[in-house]
């Protein structure tokens, strides 16, 4: 008589993402009115500020897509080229070495020649990689670690920085700028999810044949945001000396108190979700039972698309606080919810409810960062002081 061994897997209601969905709408459509006359998308005082920002979102997606691809075929593709954990373990430490010695300074580098030529740069990082996949079958774990490392980098700093100097030319409000902060936020947790569809649909059921169609996306997407960047981006030339950047940023950035406890935030919120992305999976099938990772990555990053559209209620809404108020909340929210999930707790949907709730926060932080940092440095001290924010997490 044979046995038969019926296999536990569990996958999350999908209703879940339909709430997701449903909710961001609702979120978006009802706007508080301060927001809305902002106008976001269709009211905006000048042709050429409507040119910008979808020029700025259409290339801030494509970047988001190419960074996703990384994020979620990444280990796969090292898995399935025989790549053992110590060695992905040690390629992580390389990255993060990397962009500790090497990232740190990027920031002032884009604040020095401008972000037109950093830009530049991290898609040819991501185009590189790319083609070499493709060509050799799978390039230097090492090499490659080090340069999608800087490429993440450059993306944390540079679209941020060049989206605010772009804003402060042609002389919009304030709110315009807070808006952009959640819609990045938004477009970026949208794109990832994206990026997850592209590539299923790319690897199909073939993975010795198609493995390598990721590669030739993002080879395409490269060369597409290269051409935007070389040519339809334009930028005024720093005239910014190096001796007289050295003393503005240490009068600004290191004589301030306010803007250290805003870069230790920072690193502490960047910290917090690398280690996240680092262990969620590990974590959430820690009771043995077989879970469809894919169908928990996109119902996380929807939580974080809720909670980036939340900004806008807690900033200028009739749910209006105060942004550090809403810093404080919202890290002791996301410290309890740490706290739940080291004390080894296995059971799988209060797991994905409690990382949903992180990601929520982590959709609210974020632009709330992004806000203080406007208010308290300057814009063109605004790469050095971000990337000199992340060099702790970096190096924890």
């Amino acid at each position: 008589m044979g046995v038969i061994v019926e296999s536990n897997v569990w996958e999350p209601n999908p209703a879940l993402c339909l709430f997701f969905f449903i909710s961001c709408c609702l979120s978006i459509y009802y706007l508080p009115n301060s927001t809305r006359s902002s106008a976001i998308f269709d009211h905006a005082p000048s042709s050429s500020f409507i040119r910008f920002q979808r020029s700025f979102l259409l290339l801030y997606s494509l970047s988001s897509v190419m960074e996703g691809l990384l994020a979620v075929f990444g280990e796969y593709d090292l898995s399935f080229h025989g790549i053992s954990r110590e060695q992905m373990v040690i390629s992580l430490c390389i990255g993060y070495t990397t962009a500790l010695f090497v990232g740190t300074f990027l920031g002032m580098l884009s604040d020095l020649i401008g972000q037109r030529k950093v830009s530049l740069l991290f898609c040819l990082l991501h185009l590189f990689v790319a083609i070499w996949r493709r060509v050799t079958g799978h390039p230097s774990i090492w090499l490659a670690s080090i340069c999608l490392s800087l490429a993440s980098t450059i993306f944390f700093f540079n679209f941020e920085t060049w989206m605010v100097v772009e804003h402060d030319k042609l002389e919009q409000r304030q709110d315009s700028v807070n808006d952009m902060f959640w819609l990045m936020t938004f477009v970026e947790s949208a794109s990832f999810i994206g990026s997850q569809v592209v590539g299923n649909w790319l690897i199909g059921g073939h993975e010795k044949t198609s493995l390598l169609a990721p590669s030739s996306a993002v080879v395409i997407m490269a060369l597409s945001a290269l051409a935007y960047v070389s040519r339809g981006w334009k930028e005024d030339p720093k005239s910014i000396l190096l001796k007289d950047y050295k003393t503005k940023f240490r009068t600004y950035i290191l004589s301030d108190k306010r803007v250290w406890l805003l870069s230790w935030t920072q690193a502490t919120i960047h910290f917090s979700i690398a280690v996240f992305w680092i262990t969620w999976a590990p974590t959430i099938v820690a009771d043995g039972r077989e879970v469809l990772l894919g169908l928990v990555y996109p119902c996380v990053l929807g939580a974080k698309m809720l909670g980036s559209t939340a900004f806008s209620w807690f900033s200028s809404g009739p749910l209006s606080l105060r942004t550090e108020e809403c810093l404080v909340y919202a890290c002791i929210i996301m410290g309890f919810v740490t706290s739940v999930v080291a004390f080894d707790y296995q059971d799988v949907e209060i797991l994905l409810m409690l990382f949903c709730i992180f990601h929520a926060c982590v959709g609210l932080v974020l632009p709330s960062l992004a806000r203080l940092r406007t208010m308290y440095v300057p814009n063109d001290l605004r790469g050095g002081m971000m990337s000199l924010s992340i060099a702790p997490s970096n190096a924890l």
